[in-house]
């Protein structure tokens, strides 16, 4: 906006001068210097960017990150979200994600079509196939959030006021994007505009790790739509194989990892800036519980000291009864963890969703299990090491460590100790806790958790125990761009109270 701010500031004078012509106007408005068509893989990029950081990464996340306490909110809107007052059910409150993640899809879809038969990149297949992905991506989150949306009749500029697609309709959607990318990841990018390279900011370029993405993303979905199952064994069957099609290590993973001392972590941006969050209570107990040796890892007191024994200490924020005040509470060392890349999807999630359906096929998961609780474990603490070397808070002085690293040794024995007896009792009670224990850090996947407890609500499994006893939100409000713009958004919003009484489609709502 900056660049152009001169135009803005000399368009008044000239519409006053009778001398200037339309022609010339329209000379003025012209940017000469840059092209006006940019190629698929530079769209790519942004879409890659926006998908991790805002989309991903961003609001969602971290409000939600409240709703399955994993965090508690101790300040301003967070406050109100952790105390179900106002900000789970109004408008503006995910109106900013709302507005970016349907820009990610209109991009993702712009890749799809410059890449396709008639477009100005057409022969591109693998680019295509990235952007079919990303489109797939971002269309889910949309509709795990919100429930029905506009999307068949929106994305364009005809049609200023579109009706809402439903859920059902939009996850076929998702699974024939998902299967044309996988074909289309196989193929080659022939035009002469060239492969997207390093313009792929989470693959370099790499097919075959696109090709797990997606595949992974088929086995997550699929246990998404567990509730509309038919046919619950073979869906299961499907989720194993698609997660052996997945990724094979966490060196795969859908990791975005581009932060810096000047791209920040958004979890970190968040926090750093606002102060909005706190340490649960409810996921310390959690940790307390199993004896769980991330528990003298992941907790920082209000004077920068990693907590050694966090059963023992009194300012842990009480989940839905926290006093609203800043700099006062323990936080998690996620709100510290700079660097730390956003997860688009994990090797951990991909093992975890393994372990489920074989537990659900009445398989032998253990092995699996305990490769997924091991993976999660390297994860927390890859994002405890940012926090400890994030280069803000060491301008700062830095955080004061008081434990090391845990071992592949100690997890082993963690598991062998205290998850192996939890799952030999109930295999799907003790993968769903391990896998919302994974989840809880500075990678983006609140999100995924949020859908998990959804998810198991709505089968009549409550695997994961939530302290606050204020009202669940079941899904998000719409955004106020168009609950004050569309009608059809307005209607289906009303007073925003049915985001704690209407589950959504997948969850076994009408919408």
């Amino acid at each position: 906006m900056k660049k152009y701010s001169w135009i803005l500031a000399a368009l008044p004078l000239a519409l006053s001068s009778v001398s200037c012509s339309e022609d010339a106007m329209d000379e003025v408005n012209k940017d000469i210097n840059h092209a006006q068509d940019a190629q698929a893989k530079f769209i790519l990029a942004d879409v890659i960017t926006r998908t991790a950081f805002s989309n991903a990464g961003g609001d969602i996340n971290t409000y939600v990150s409240t709703y399955v306490e994993h965090e508690a909110g101790v300040h301003n809107q967070l406050f109100l979200a952790e105390t179900r007052n106002g900000a789970p059910s109004t408008s503006s409150t995910f109106n900013n994600p709302w507005g970016s993640v349907y820009i990610a899809l209109k991009n993702a879809k712009l890749v799809i079509s410059k890449c396709s038969v008639g477009g100005p990149q057409a022969g591109n297949d693998v680019t295509k196939g990235m952007g079919e992905v990303l489109a797939a991506y971002n269309l889910a989150l949309l509709t795990d959030m919100y429930g029905d949306v506009p999307y068949s009749q929106a994305l364009t500029l005809e049609n200023k006021q579109p009706g809402l697609d439903k859920q059902e309709a939009i996850y076929k959607e998702i699974f024939a994007l998902l299967d044309a990318a996988i074909v289309n990841l196989a193929g080659r990018d022939a035009h002469v505009s060239g492969a997207a390279g390093n313009h792929d900011l989470l693959f370099a370029g790499n097919t075959s790790k696109w090709i797990q993405f997606a595949y992974g993303l088929k086995a997550r979905y699929t246990m998404r739509l567990l509730k509309r199952s038919t046919n619950v064994q073979a869906d299961m069957a499907k989720v194993i194989e698609y997660a052996n099609k997945s990724f094979t290590s966490a060196s795969n993973e859908a990791a975005f990892a581009y932060y810096d001392s000047k791209n920040l972590n958004p979890l970190f941006d968040f926090q750093w800036s606002r102060d909005g969050l706190a340490a649960s209570q409810s996921i310390s107990d959690k940790l307390v519980q199993r004896n769980d040796p991330r528990l003298s890892r992941v907790f920082i007191s209000s004077d920068w000291k990693q907590i050694a024994n966090p059963a023992a200490d009194t300012l842990m924020a009480p989940n839905g009864a926290t006093t609203e005040i800043q700099y006062y509470y323990n936080t998690s060392a996620f709100m510290f963890a700079q660097t730390a890349p956003t997860l688009l999807l994990s090797y951990h999630e991909v093992l975890f969703l393994k372990a489920e359906a074989m537990a659900r096929l009445g398989q032998n998961a253990e092995p699996v299990l305990k490769e997924a609780v091991k993976a999660g474990i390297v994860n927390t603490e890859r994002s405890v090491t940012a926090a400890f070397n994030a280069p803000t808070v060491l301008g700062y002085g830095g955080l004061s460590a008081v434990s090391s690293a845990i071992t592949p040794a100690q997890a082993d024995t963690y598991f062998d100790k205290q998850v192996k007896p939890l799952f030999a009792k109930s295999p799907l009670s003790e993968i769903a806790n391990q896998k919302y224990l994974a989840f809880f850090g500075a990678s983006g996947e609140a999100t995924e958790a949020y859908n998990d407890v959804r998810r198991y609500k709505a089968l009549g499994e409550s695997w994961i125990t939530l302290a606050n006893k204020g009202k669940f939100p079941l899904r998000l409000p719409y955004g106020n761009d168009d609950t004050t713009n569309n009608p059809n958004v307005n209607a289906a919003f009303g007073d925003g109270q049915y985001v704690y009484s209407e589950n959504v489609w997948w969850a076994g709502g009408n919408r």
